[in-house]
């Protein structure tokens, strides 16, 4: 069983460092930046076999050129579009191998946040960059609210057990608004208890699991009355569609 490790960048991203169970190689999901990621390396000793980058924002790819000139391994790059010279470009449905099988990762067209966003996932591990957050979901930038809408729908169908590992330590601003939307969702008071216990001795909220997100994110609730007429309320009108419910929401956590 592979190991995920934490690495804290920037402000408030995350880039994930996955570790084979049995030998020394890695590979670096999102490495925005170069020097929390090489220390890690050198601290473990770690090999790094590839490089997966969600989408092509600054602080997903900008330490990977930096990260190519420190090491000498070969080092592929998986991406949707042509970011780098070493890109390996893989779409949907692809099935990605590393350490000898051991680990393998599928590819999901995810467009919404950006038109380039993938997701990479198994039966148990979930690397969304910036389209699912706990909690919320990215903003619209490239895509359509539609694009987003279905991407997130994809995501939720993933087994409940599935461990999200999302880009952002965005958690609690988010819950503030999921509270907002549903203020007696028990499951969301008991979350929200769970990450603040969590932040106050400093440690990630990330990773979450899909099943929790089902029960706790608005963005993932679009068919659930609750969510739905605290929006019909908001707007003073109708909504008759999980689209129109999630681009209403979409659209007051832009402004909220």
């Amino acid at each position: 069983m592979e190991n995920v490790i934490t690495i804290k960048a920037f402000e408030d991203n995350y880039i994930w460092l996955i570790k084979d169970s049995q030998s020394q190689h890695c590979i670096i999901v999102d490495p925005g930046e170069a020097a929390p990621v090489l220390t890690m390396l050198e601290d473990q000793q770690l090999i790094v076999d590839a490089i997966i980058l969600t989408h092509h924002h600054y602080d997903h790819i900008a330490g990977v050129d930096a990260l190519l000139s420190a090491r000498d391994e070969q080092i592929s790059i998986y991406s949707k579009k042509k970011l780098f010279d070493r890109s390996r470009l893989v779409n949907e449905g692809d099935s990605l191998s590393f350490f000898d099988g051991r680990l393998s990762l599928r590819v999901m067209d995810v467009p919404g946040h950006t038109l380039d966003h993938i997701a990479f996932y198994n039966e148990r591990l979930l690397f969304c960059g910036d389209t699912l957050f706990s909690g919320g979901c990215g903003r619209v930038f490239e895509g359509s609210f539609e694009q987003m809408f279905k991407a997130l729908s994809r995501l939720a169908r993933l087994p409940d057990n599935t461990k999200v590992y999302c880009a952002h330590e965005y958690t609690q601003n988010n819950l503030i608004f999921a509270h907002h939307i549903e203020p007696k969702n028990k499951a969301l008071l008991n979350y929200i208890q769970q990450v603040s216990k969590k932040r106050q001795q400093g440690q990630p909220t990330i990773p979450s699991t899909i099943g929790v997100e089902k029960a706790i994110n608005p963005f993932l609730r679009c068919q659930q009355q609750t969510v739905i007429n605290k929006l019909q309320s908001h707007l003073g009108k109708a909504l008759n569609d999980p689209l129109s419910c999630f681009s209403a929401l979409r659209k007051y956590k832009d402004n909220f």
